[in-house]
């Protein structure tokens, strides 16, 4: 039987909620050590660290970078492909890459990991598939696989983008702790919009 838009939309909420939900089983503490070793390693050395992914998780790897960045932990998007056509050049020996990718198998992003290894960057993959290649070359895993991306097609990256975002906000809500972000300093990195409001009662603690 046909689904009506009200089906559709009902079903799209529930199988998100509870993608999300089963990702839990995959999220410790224990689990974000590695990665969060590479990163604050990297700083401690002068390093930094850069996100990748090519199609739509490209656009979380710009999110992720900004948020990062304005949660302690300096970080540059990468575009996936132009990594092959120089600008891997932003990549130094020793900065560690977030490379985003649901299957990791993409062709294109093989190249790009390839690219950043022989510059001598670490590499953690963000990805839904446990046995990839992406895993196989990297220095640390966080999964974030779903079974269903939530639409009739299942074909869309809807719930699998969710899921990468969601294990990309723990690690970078892990580190923003791990460094003791102040209250002061994030407003710091805030003077305007409605967050730069907050400057004024922070002055007052």
């Amino acid at each position: 039987m046909e689904q009506t838009l009200d089906d559709v939309l009902k079903n799209f909420v529930d199988i998100s909620i509870n993608e999300i939900e089963a990702l839990k089983k995959d999220i410790s503490l224990e689990v974000y050590k590695k990665a969060m070793e590479l990163i604050m390693d990297a700083e401690e050395h002068g390093s930094r660290v850069h996100i990748t992914g090519i199609g739509k998780p490209g656009h979380v790897a710009g999110y992720i970078a900004s948020l990062l960045s304005s949660t302690g932990t300096p970080a540059y998007e990468l575009h996936g492909t132009e990594a092959v056509h120089g600008s891997s050049g932003q990549v130094r020996p020793g900065d560690v890459v977030i490379a985003i990718s649901n299957s990791g198998e993409t062709s294109e992003l093989k190249a790009t990991v390839m690219t950043l290894k022989n510059n001598g960057a670490k590499i953690i993959a963000v990805t839904g598939k446990r046995d990839s290649w992406l895993v196989r070359n990297a220095d640390a895993f966080l999964y974030a696989g779903v079974e269903n991306e939530g639409d009739p097609l299942n074909r869309a990256p809807r719930a699998s983008i969710l899921a990468e975002v969601f294990v990309l906000q723990i690690l970078s809500l892990l580190l923003q702790c791990e460094k003791n972000i102040t209250p002061q300093q994030y407003v710091k990195w805030h003077p305007g919009g409605t967050l730069g409001q907050l400057r004024e009662d922070e002055k007052d603690k």
